[in-house]
């Protein structure tokens, strides 16, 4: 019997313990589950309350995100003092500025301690429209079913998530310039801790389909803290001054990264890419390396053959060269026609006569010139192109304005073709040879057209409020371009037209009439000298952004990348850079040497 009611004992002992262990064990297994930041949320959740509120302390540590800022120089307010709780007004002879409250620590506290003992009581009655924010939505009317599908449309393409993350993001920063210097309080360390988690959780993300659940998860405490700060940094008049301020600095800053992209680019538009410049060291190691008597180019019987195509090409760019010769050759249908002259200078006359040496054409004939060589040029002429207004080495480059001295460079021939070194031909262009001149010295495409991507103005080039120019030339004359142009070299003869371009240059040393470059003194050069072409032959404007449409490059006989974007540099525009990449030899050992790729 004893021992029967000592086991009843045992067993009741038993199941008392059990039952007060097992909570214990799972609230620990509980709390153990809970992540350290839905631990530290819950804490934070947990201090909202009245009765767990602590004190709010200000501690001296450094303020971050608010140096550095400057206002906007307009008078925001008129000169007279506020009440205690508005912006106070300084000035001085030159200036006025915009003074904020000073917010003691005591004042701070009494507010952030209001704030959270309220909060309960006005969540609830707040909505979300209540928080302060950076852009006010107006109402607008309803609108109709077309109305409704074309803005649900462009509002599918804008990622709402998104903005309104960066925009809270920003809308603390403007907390955070406005908390006084120093400023360590509650609100200030929830501001930072909630947009430091944003921007983590955001990162680089642009689309609203990639933000993570944790992104959104801590959009909602970044909006109670907003909400919170809304209330303790209520001076409206100073917030909206510092959001203008932030506004002016951020405008200022998107001005400097546009002037030093713009920069940027021309200085990359200048120089040579490594692999060209490898592949022309290259070729003149070659090229000193042959024998004299090697160094000639076949058919020279052809130079001058006045039955034959001649094409004159101005080129210090080896692969630009070969570009254009190259596409000339494989497009037209009598290439046994074709005679191309190249004329460079010294410094590149051996790697591009080195080139054409390696890669003879089967059929076309190939001369290479040195315009030093040439005794056609005034001696002093590298002096006077220096003159120029330009820094830009293009502009005053010998090549660039020796085009003007074409019937002196080639006295055998009575009619050409020139080409920039930026051009690729794609269609036949011997119907061109036909074409009835009409006494005119030049046929060109014209650039007069309103709306045209190709658009130039003589007024944007030219000075005219110069006497001088104004009396001789109409601003509202038809503009042309270069790139390629037909040029009938005895009517140039006849007019004496290179007696005219010294003449005018040499004007515009003295005086800055026009634009540095060969194509506005082109225009006057050749003033009412020249014969419109249909647009089919040149179309211009794969070297800058100008969305010219695929089926107009498709059908032109010779496309031109005018502009600073050429297609053998890095900055070239890739939609536009096929049509140049299909005419050069990649599979050329050297090119490949030199590591250039398409």
């Amino acid at each position: 019997m004893k021992q029967s009611r000592r086991w009843q004992r045992i067993l009741l002992l038993s199941l008392l313990s059990i039952s007060f262990f097992a909570p214990l064990v799972l609230v620990s297994n509980r709390l153990q589950s809970i992540t350290p930041v839905g631990r530290g949320e819950s804490i934070e959740d947990l201090s909202n309350f009245k009765h767990m509120t602590n004190d709010l302390r200000l501690n001296a540590i450094e303020h971050v995100g608010g140096e550095g800022l400057k206002g906007p120089r307009l008078i925001l307010f008129k000169d007279e003092e506020f009440n205690e709780s508005g912006a106070a007004i300084q000035s001085n002879e030159n200036e006025k500025t915009v003074g904020f409250p000073k917010t003691d620590g005591n004042d701070l506290k009494y507010r952030e301690e209001k704030v959270v003992d309220s909060q309960q009581t006005t969540e609830s009655s707040y909505g979300k429209d209540q928080f302060l924010t950076v852009n006010q939505t107006e109402f607008k009317p309803p609108l109709s079913k077309g109305e409704k599908s074309t803005k649900a449309q462009r509002e599918g393409a804008i990622d709402v998530k998104i903005k309104e993350i960066r925009d809270k993001i920003i809308q603390g920063k403007a907390y955070l310039n406005f908390a006084p210097a120093g400023s360590n309080s509650q609100i200030v360390k929830e501001l930072r801790t909630r947009m430091r988690d944003l921007e983590r959780a955001v990162g680089d993300v642009t689309k609203d389909k990639d933000l993570s659940k944790g992104a959104l998860r801590r959009l909602k405490p970044m909006e109670a803290a907003l909400f919170k700060a809304s209330h303790v940094f209520n001076n409206c008049p100073a917030m909206a001054t510092k959001l203008r301020a932030m506004n002016y600095n951020t405008e200022e800053l998107a001005q400097a990264q546009k002037k030093q992209a713009a920069y940027l680019m021309h200085l990359a538009a200048r120089t040579t890419p490594k692999g060209q410049h490898c592949l022309s060291m290259r070729l003149t190691s070659e090229y000193f390396a042959l024998d004299p008597e090697k160094r000639q180019m076949p058919k020279q019987e052809n130079y001058n053959d006045p039955s034959l195509n001649h094409y004159a090409l101005f080129s210090d760019n080896v692969l630009a060269s070969a570009v254009v010769v190259n596409s000339t050759i494989s497009s037209s249908k009598e290439p046994e026609k074709i005679v191309f002259h190249v004329v460079t200078d010294s410094l590149n006359y051996p790697s591009i006569s080195m080139w054409f040496l390696l890669n003879i054409p089967s059929t076309a004939t190939i001369q290479i010139q040195n315009i030093d060589d040439m005794d056609v040029l005034p001696s002093d002429f590298d002096q006077l192109l220096m003159k120029q207004n330009s820094n830009d080495p293009r502009f005053i480059s010998t090549l660039n304005h020796a085009r003007f001295y074409l019937p002196d460079i080639f006295p055998g021939l009575n009619k050409v073709v020139l080409f920039d070194h930026d051009v690729v031909v794609q269609r036949d262009l011997s119907r061109l040879w036909s074409i009835d001149m009409k006494g005119k010295v030049i046929g060109a495409v014209e650039t007069c057209q309103e709306g045209e991507a190709s658009l130039h103005l003589m007024s944007t080039f030219i000075d005219f409020s110069d006497s001088w120019v104004a009396g001789k030339f109409s601003p509202k004359a038809c503009t042309w371009a270069f790139g390629m142009n037909l040029v009938d070299l005895e009517e140039w003869r006849r007019r004496k037209l290179t007696s005219t371009y010294i003449k005018y240059f040499n004007l515009g040393t003295k005086r800055p009439l026009w634009k540095a470059g060969s194509l506005p003194i082109g225009w006057l050069t050749f003033y009412k000298q020249t014969l419109g072409l249909d647009k089919r032959w040149h179309v211009m404007g794969l070297g800058r952004e100008s969305d010219i449409k695929t089926v107009d490059i498709e059908e032109a006989a010779v496309i031109h990348y005018d502009g600073i974007m050429k297609p053998w540099l890095d900055i070239g525009i890739d939609k536009y850079k096929r049509y140049w990449n299909r005419h050069v030899p990649y599979y050329h050992s050297y090119l490949q040497q030199c590591n250039i790729q398409s």
